[in-house]
């Protein structure tokens, strides 16, 4: 049987984004959607809308049994989970199995096996990728023996975790002990496990991911890669593809290798696989595998032709892949921003509040993923991602260009926003010759760049 009718485990601009591809496959929509969200633009757009519990995510989008039930009771065939929430909880693809829901995702066995950071650092070796040199440690003094060895820099990261959470640098292996103790301690409290490992710290590391797409059953294409370089505090900011200024032989490289991964695990539907590529010597190293779709997806995207959730729905209703890798043909440049309500006058703290205006900006090669419009309400309770602004053009000059010029058009109201500080780091000449490494934010706001106002209404 085709999947008819999705559930919707997700809010925000990725919910109307997989509205959207369902509304072109005919398969209706079902969105599960917290108090706070009910009058939401996902929750106007879809087929229906079911209440799933009050607006902290801890009592709505992370309660497994009441995602499953909420399918179950709407006769929903299939759970797409977006990204960030359950999107990479084992939990979820594993009672979707036993209660006969399709989960739009890899198996639970494969979310476990990248979930947990040292058993996928051991899944790459074994697919031999290289990985960063690092240890894994299960108390201060094992620490200590291991930074020795590798040497500082080093990077304290947990084990089952993401997004920068129960992540420290240390420079010094004096501050390693209160590093360990600080970083095991925000591990456990964000993910439940407190574990943590070392690795070395690449000075001028370029964070650098490749696509994915997988049948289940070994077979898998890439997409090309993105160059996710423009962050804060490890959240990333800036998103590109292709990624500038790789060697021909590098590219080919990580794809390469990304595939090497993904084939081992006998990979099912779309996932990245991000490398820390050393700017300085051209060495890459794997780093992670995300096992859903990714924020940034649209710029590879704009570059393929491929919608990434429409091949999301078809691997998952057992069709396959429907895309060969001689199908793959990228064209021109496509650069992403993320526009969040947070001001960067103030140490970037979220801003939330009530959107009075709001115009977004359309223009050729412009897209905008939102959820906002004049009288939407930013929650205080969720991630603080309002749109993302997508510029695809036959070059890199031509997509800045037009990301810059869409940026300026765009009027928002009513909350703060780092529209701004975004239009600061396109006009930063290090950001213009391409090839940043993950410093360079931290580099720019040290400098103090002009201009870099927070818009409030």
């Amino acid at each position: 049987m085709p999947i008819r009718r999705i559930l919707i485990a997700n809010r925000g601009e990725i919910a109307v984004r997989i509205i959207r591809t369902c509304r072109e496959l005919g398969i209706e929509t079902v969105l599960a959607a917290s108090e706070a969200d009910r009058d939401s633009l996902p929750a106007r757009l879809a087929n229906r809308t079911v209440c799933i519990g009050p607006s902290r995510p801890t009592d709505s989008y992370l309660k497994v049994e009441t995602i499953v039930q909420a399918a179950l009771g709407t006769r929903a065939d299939a759970i797409h989970p977006g990204y960030g929430f359950l999107s990479e909880r084992a939990a979820l693809a594993s009672l979707c199995e036993a209660e006969g829901v399709i989960f739009i995702g890899p198996t639970a066995a494969q979310i476990e096996a990248v979930g947990d950071k040292l058993r996928a650092r051991a899944e790459a070796e074994a697919a031999q990728v290289p990985v960063v040199p690092g240890a894994a440690v299960e108390s201060v003094s094992e620490a200590a023996a291991a930074a020795a060895r590798i040497g500082a820099p080093i990077l304290v990261k947990a084990v089952g975790g993401g997004g920068g959470r129960g992540m420290k640098r240390v420079d010094r292996l004096a501050d390693l002990p209160a590093a360990v103790e600080l970083a095991a301690a925000e591990a456990g409290a964000a993910f439940g496990d407190a574990r943590v490992y070392l690795e070395r710290f690449v000075a001028s590391g370029r964070h650098v991911e490749v696509q994915v797409l997988g049948d289940g059953a070994g077979g898998a294409i890439h997409l090309g890669e993105r160059d996710c370089s423009v962050q804060r505090r490890y959240q990333k900011l800036v998103e590109e593809t292709p990624a500038p200024g790789l060697s021909a032989a590098l590219r080919q490289a990580l794809h390469e290798a990304a595939l090497r991964f993904v084939r081992r695990l006998s990979y099912r539907g779309a996932g990245t696989v991000e490398f820390l590529v050393d700017r300085d010597s051209g060495a890459f190293y794997f780093l992670e595998m995300n096992a859903r779709i990714q924020v940034e997806h649209p710029v590879t995207e704009a570059v393929t032709g491929v919608d990434l959730v429409a091949e999301q729905i078809a691997v998952a209703n057992g069709d396959g892949l429907r895309i060969k890798q001689a199908d793959v043909h990228p064209r021109g440049w496509a650069i992403e921003c993320r526009v969040n309500a947070e001001d960067p006058e103030h140490d970037f703290r979220p801003s939330p509040g009530t959107i009075r205006e709001v115009s977004w900006p359309m223009a050729e090669g412009i897209r905008v993923d939102t959820h906002i419009a004049a009288g939407s309400r930013v929650p205080p309770f969720y991630d603080s991602l309002m749109a993302k602004i997508i510029a695809h053009g036959p070059d890199r000059a031509t997509a800045i260009a037009r990301l810059r010029r869409a940026i300026a058009d765009t009027r928002l109201t009513g909350v703060a926003s780092n529209l701004a500080f975004q239009a600061c780091v396109l006009d930063d000449a290090e950001f213009q010759a391409g090839g940043v490494d993950t410093g360079f934010v931290a580099r720019m706001l040290e400098a103090g760049p002009k201009q870099m106002k927070a818009r409030h209404g």
